[in-house]
């Protein structure tokens, strides 16, 4: 039978000057992506198709059909963005009611869909595949209709907006590095940089040549791929370079950029302690530190990571690998693609931010560490309610702060900053939510990744969405573009 049409009737098409009807593919082999922006597994098999389209670029048509799970992924403003972060250069289809999705039978994300140069569907695969076999699968496939006389190859009239300029591109967290003076680390993810700031955000250095690739050395030289989290001594920033699949160190004061985990490819779910150069990471997302423990966010394999920094091993703290929202001993509970950490003052307890699950966690750094969820309810529980933690709701927050007795976090999702106070056990706005813009530049937020507080009573918020970082002051109710 044919494939179902994907062109239907009211679909929003990106990085194409009109939609293409599936019998206008007829000669060439097309794989359908069903993805939506979020998941990070969906993220994580771009580079296998970006591999496929470069090796069959008039063989093959990439068509991603975006089909959203959470309310905020259905704005087409956020699937533009989503774009434009993930350097996506092939065809995207905006599906919010999921039709297509339904008309393919699809179940999970991902799931990818072949379909022949005849126009037959001729295969599925949910989930992550392995990147050679599948390449290997599609080569046979070219190789077969090939053969058959059955391919018209022929190259699509791509149109790929230009994105936007400026100093930062959906930059993600923001760290301070310890130490006089103060100083601030950035990840400005989209320009593949690691930025040195000093207290007023002025910028005082980069690091990494801008180039998405994996490469140490000097900081013009060296190069990251997405880094989205950091952490930082007084002397070292340490990086989740997280497509790269690896942690990295900074030398601040040389700029010798080195790498500590990972091996540039995405790994599966970490176990018992084994050496970090030869352990592969799958999207690291965050990172903090307790003495010469390293806290990584695994986002990848939904696990969060420890590497000692003395023996250069790593090992899992917690999270058995599988996706979902388990309480218990850590490391064999579950865990939802947790993507930011912050330590208590003392050190006692590892606050996260998972975001798949729309919940904060904790983990308490014993020696038979627990992990527990204060606010989230379910891989589908989700929404902007305040109130107990039990009915209390946030929408794949992705960054999380600790000053004193609450939490602050970016619930990205929402676009907005919630609190969560510890001892009355309830979730709020953050201060009542009500600040007033002081700058030129007052624009609602949109989907924060980062936060973060410090003893000058401010709340630092990378509001990635925007390009910049904005700064809120409690004390007089106001806020303002700190860096941009």
């Amino acid at each position: 039978m044919n494939a179902p049409e994907i062109a239907r009737p009211g679909l929003e098409w990106f990085n194409v000057p009109a939609p293409l009807p599936i019998a206008s593919l007829k000669g060439r082999i097309v794989i359908l992506d069903f993805w939506t922006e979020g998941c990070i597994n969906c993220i994580q098999i771009l580079p296998t198709l970006k591999r496929i389209e470069e090796q069959f670029p008039t063989e093959v048509v990439v068509i991603g059909v975006h089909s959203p799970k959470f309310a905020n992924e259905k704005n087409a403003a956020s699937v533009k963005d989503a774009i434009q972060r993930y350097g996506i250069r092939h065809p995207i289809i905006h599906d919010p009611a999921m039709t297509v999705w339904r008309a393919y039978g699809i179940q999970a994300w991902p799931t990818l869909v072949v379909v022949g140069s005849d126009g037959e569907p001729a295969g599925a695969i949910s989930g992550e595949p392995d990147p050679d076999k599948l390449l290997a699968a599609i080569a046979n496939l070219v190789g077969k209709y090939k053969d058959a006389g059955a391919l018209k190859p022929a190259r699509l009239d791509l149109a790929i907006p230009s994105g936007p300029a400026g100093r930062f591109l959906f930059p993600g967290k923001l760290k301070l590095v310890p130490g006089t003076p103060r100083r601030w680390a950035l990840a400005d993810g989209g320009h593949n940089q690691i930025v040195l700031l000093d207290d007023s955000g002025n910028e005082l250095a980069r690091y990494g040549c801008g180039a998405a690739s994996f490469q140490d050395g000097p900081r013009r030289e060296a190069s990251f791929n997405h880094p989205q989290g950091l952490i930082a001594s007084q002397d070292e920033i340490f990086v989740a370079d997280t497509e790269n699949h690896a942690v990295r160190r900074i030398d601040i004061a040389s700029g010798e950029i080195t790498t500590l985990a990972g091996t540039g490819k995405r790994g599966m779910p970490l176990g018992s302690a084994a050496p970090g150069n030869t352990t592969a990471l799958a999207s690291p997302w965050d990172l903090e530190i307790k003495a010469e423990q390293l806290f990584i966010a695994n986002a990848g394999t939904h696990q969060i990571g420890v590497l000692d920094l003395k023996t250069a091993e790593v090992a899992r703290l917690a999270g058995s690998g599988a996706e979902g929202l388990d309480d218990g001993r850590a490391a064999s509970a579950s865990l939802a693609q947790p993507s930011g950490l912050a330590l208590s003052p003392g050190g006692g307890t590892l606050y996260l931010a998972d975001c798949e699950s729309s919940a904060i966690r904790a983990i308490t750094l014993t020696l038979d560490p627990q992990l527990m969820t204060i606010v989230g309810a379910g891989l589908f529980d989700f929404g902007w309610v305040n109130g107990d933690f039990r009915k209390a709701r946030l929408q794949h927050s992705l960054g999380v702060a600790v000053d004193g007795t609450r939490l602050l976090v970016a619930d990205t999702y929402n676009s907005a900053i919630r609190e969560i106070d510890l001892s009355k056990r309830k979730v709020s706005d953050f201060d009542g939510g009500k600040f007033t813009c002081v700058d030129s530049l007052c624009i609602p937020m949109r989907e924060p990744a980062g936060i973060i507080t410090d003893s000058a009573e401010r709340v630092l918020v990378v509001d990635t969405g925007n390009h910049r970082v904005d700064e809120y002051r409690p004390a007089t109710k106001t806020y303002h573009t700190w860096a941009r």
